[in-house]
């Protein structure tokens, strides 16, 4: 059931890109010591019994109050599950989280979602209940979403209030070594900021390379080591979540989104959403219409 719920396909969810689980009892479907690879971010949060997995090659014994961050393309091995599981568990896309990021204030947070090993940290009561409860409200927001048809502005805040939670954790307890990030780590976490406040206008390398005074070449390796990703990969998916936004929030010409994200025309901006998204900006404006329609 675990890899089900963490592998779950996030184009077919209520609020595409992003799905949550609240698990109030666990039943047993992947066989012990099973392996499989992990397709999203996820972010697991036990509420009780006991639950042992192994990523990469590193085990942990989750209980009660435990959170755990689950990067992209981890390899998990489902060891033991004891007693009355119940959790949360919240996965996502990196284009969900650039789309519906406050990104300049929040962009720094993504580290926790592409760092290799991932991070286990026990909350005391307080901070366990509630993150729970926005756990709870993202649930609601998902089921609402699929009934009603809610606008996006909702999704965006009860999920960047979800991210503001993890920042004030993560700096909480991990205060001794959140400063002490591998010179690979700060060059990414200060790419990734850049990306956030400059991908509209600047989309080659070259730009984001100079700005933090390293070569392309340079800039490539290290946040390809870190994220698993090129440079160039993750300044495509910032554009693309750009325009998916602006298509969706706003009534916009396309020629006008194609200047505001600096192409040379709306034919260009027409053929490279279609290159990484299968779909021209128009027929992606007019499905996502139809989707809200007929929810």
């Amino acid at each position: 059931m675990i890899k089900d719920l963490i592998n779950i396909e996030l184009k077919d969810t209520p609020i595409e890109g992003m799905h949550i689980h609240v698990v109030k009892k666990y039943v047993i479907t992947t066989k012990s010591n099973e392996s499989f690879n992990i397709n999203n971010f996820s972010i697991l949060l036990i509420k009780s019994g006991k639950f042992k997995i192994q990523l990469g090659e590193v085990a942990k014994d989750l209980s009660a109050q435990d959170l755990v961050v689950i990067p992209k393309d981890s390899f998990c091995t489902l060891l033991e599950i004891q007693d009355k599981l119940q959790f949360y568990l919240v996965s996502f896309t990196s284009e969900f989280a650039f789309q519906n990021c406050f990104k300049k204030e929040l962009v720094d947070v993504f580290y926790l979602f592409t760092t290799k090993p991932s991070i286990k940290i026990r909350l005391d009561e307080k901070d366990f209940l509630v993150l729970s409860l926005i756990y709870k409200l993202i649930y609601f927001v998902n089921k609402e979403a699929k009934i009603h048809g809610l606008e996006r502005e909702l999704q965006r805040i009860s999920f960047n209030l979800f991210l503001h939670e993890l920042r004030f954790i993560y700096a909480k307890y991990t205060s001794e070594t959140s400063l002490n990030f591998s010179r690979k780590e700060r060059l990414t976490i200060r790419f990734l900021t850049v990306l956030a406040i400059h991908c509209k206008r600047q989309h080659s390398v070259s730009f984001y390379a100079g700005t933090l005074f390293v070569t392309s070449g340079h800039l490539n390796k290290i946040v390809k080591q870190v994220t698993a990703k090129p440079v160039k990969i993750l300044i495509t998916e910032a554009i693309i979540a750009e325009a998916k936004s602006m298509l969706e929030d706003s009534q916009f010409p396309i020629a006008i989104i194609a200047e505001e994200l600096e192409f040379s025309n709306a034919s260009s901006f027409s053929v490279f959403f279609k290159r990484h998204t299968s779909f021209t900006p128009s027929e992606y404006r007019s499905n996502t219409n139809e989707r809200f329609k007929n929810r």
